[in-house]
């Protein structure tokens, strides 16, 4: 027997029935295709890895721009832990649906105006960050700027955000 006409027969019966090595080699090939282009869209799928914190502050920050509740709640259930907590001057809301209904509530108000980040994460210690964010209107134009302070669990989800609303205020003068 030739050695390649054996190696062929030892694969043919390794293989399933009904599958040739060639069309094993197709769908290994495409299911890693799959797997390569859920990496590459959905930050830290793979092999449990968590986000970065600017993944996580991107995937956040598209949440307070996204008026589909569905899609919102898809971002958020990447971003954000299920028992986050979220306070500004104005708000504090536990939890991710919550938060979910709470930033629906925002843009409801904000008739087409949205949050958008402003600033790279600084970021350390692995778990604290800040970024800056600005308030649009739907036209474009900035109504408030301010800072947030946050905190990311273990997974790499935001747990903690604390939201500061403009400049720091100036010291007095004595």
């Amino acid at each position: 027997m030739v050695e390649g006409t054996e190696r062929s027969e030892r694969r043919t019966e390794i293989a399933p029935p009904g599958f040739s090595w060639a069309s094993r080699r197709i769908l290994c090939s495409g299911a890693l295709v799959s797997l390569l282009v859920c990496a590459l869209l959905v930050p830290g799928s793979l092999l449990g890895q968590s986000l970065t914190a600017q993944e996580a502050v991107d995937l956040y920050g598209a949440a307070w721009a996204e008026p589909d509740e569905e899609r919102r709640r898809g971002l958020l259930e990447r971003a954000w832990a299920e028992d986050g907590v979220y306070t500004d001057p104005t708000a504090e809301v536990k939890g991710r649906e919550a938060l979910v209904a709470h930033i629906g509530g925002f843009l409801e108000q904000a008739q087409g105006g949205r949050i958008v980040i402003t600033s790279q994460v600084d970021h350390h210690h692995g778990t604290r960050l800040r970024f800056s964010w600005a308030m649009q209107s739907a036209a474009g134009q900035t109504l408030a700027e301010g800072m947030d302070y946050g905190e990311l669990d273990e997974d790499g989800r935001l747990k903690l955000i604390v939201g500061f609303f403009g400049p720091f205020p100036p010291l007095e003068s004595e």
